[in-house]
C-alpha cells in the first residue's frame, strides 16, 4: 500500500473552501509554479475523473475548461500564490461543486 511519502502516492488534494455564492471551490494541493501547473492540474483532473476540453495560459493565470460528468467548469491556477480553484459557469453548477468538495474532503 502506498503511503503519503512513497513514490507511488499521488498528490493530495482537498477542499479548502466552498463558496456557493461566488460559485467557487478553492482547493488545497501541492505548490506549483508557472511551469509545473500542467502537471498538478492534470493530476487533479485525473483525481476527480474529469476531462480537459481547453487550456488557456495568461501571464499569471492558467485557465482550463474541464468537463465533469457533463458539467463544464473552469479550473484556474494562479502560480504566484499557488492558488487552485474550480469555478462553476452557472448557478446550476452548485450541486456539482458541492459533490466535488465532498469528494475531495
Amino acid at each position: 500500500m502506498a503511503t503519503a511519502h512513497s513514490p507511488a502516492s499521488h498528490p493530495v488534494f482537498s477542499c479548502r473552501e466552498l463558496d456557493l455564492a461566488s460559485g467557487l471551490l478553492q482547493i488545497d494541493g501541492p505548490d506549483f509554479d508557472y511551469d509545473s501547473f500542467p502537471l498538478v492540474a492534470d493530476q487533479l483532473v485525473a483525481r476527480i475523473d474529469a476531462q480537459v476540453l481547453e487550456r488557456e495560459l495568461n501571464a499569471d493565470l492558467h485557465v482550463w475548461l474541464i468537463d465533469f460528468e457533463g458539467c463544464r467548469l473552469l479550473l484556474k491556477g494562479e502560480h504566484y500564490s499557488s492558488a487552485l480553484w474550480l469555478e462553476g459557469l452557472s448557478a446550476d453548477d452548485q450541486e456539482t461543486l458541492v459533490f466535488l468538495a465532498r469528494l475531495l474532503g
